[in-house]
Formats: structure tokens, sequence, C-alpha cells
């Protein structure tokens, strides 16, 4: 999907059926950047968020064509229309038990902060 491998950077990648999470590092082992991969069985979109460009919300084109007249192309990253940021934060606590807790709590604290997500009344 993403890649924001600058020198020094590092990333940790945790998956489950239902979601990817990669989070790239700095040198200082902070946080830096996310992608969050969702609904890989269905329909996969994925946020991406970088502390130095904000939210992208795209779908994967999976490259299988529908009528069978072509090889699997490589899977590339299209508009993806409106973030679920409920769905992702659903889904994000329901595998954190695989994610450490700081930083599942740094990218839930990341979706919060999306202008789309929704507030409670």
């Amino acid at each position: 999907m993403a890649d924001h491998g600058a020198p020094g950077e590092r990333r940790r990648w945790f998956a489950s059926p239902d979601i990817d999470l990669i989070v790239w590092f700095d040198e200082a082992d902070a946080p830096i950047a996310f992608q969050l991969c969702y609904d890989k069985r269905r329909a996969e979109r994925a946020l991406t968020w970088h502390s130095d460009i904000g939210f992208v919300h795209t779908a994967v084109d999976t490259g299988e064509r529908q009528d069978g007249l072509r090889y699997k192309a490589a899977p590339i990253l299209v508009e993806g229309g409106r973030a679920d940021l409920s769905r992702m934060t659903d889904l994000l606590a329901a595998a954190s038990r695989r994610v450490p807790p700081a930083i599942a709590a740094f990218v839930t604290s990341k979706l919060r902060q999306h202008p789309d997500y929704p507030c409670a009344t």
C-alpha cells in the first residue's frame, strides 16, 4: 500500500482477518504515520495518516478483472469515498489484542481527530 520508508524510519505491521495496520516510526521511535486497511474480505479500503499530509482515504483495486480475460494486475489505491470511521474504530478495538496498547491508543486518537469522525451526542 503506502510506503513512507524514508531513511531512519521503520515500520511495524499488524494483521487480522479484517484489518491490516501498518505504523511507521521515526528515529526516536515515535509514530509518524499509519495505514489502516479494513474490510479486507469485502471491498478493501485504506485510511492513511501521515504527520506531514494528514488523512487520505482510498479503496483497494485488487487488479482482478470480472471478465477473466487478462491476468491479475498489481493492486493499487484509488479514490475511496467517505471513510467509515466508526467501523474502523470498532475493528481496531476488536483486533487490538494483537497491537501494543500505546500503538492502538495512538491510532485511535488520530481516528478521532479526523474531520468526519462522528461526534458523541
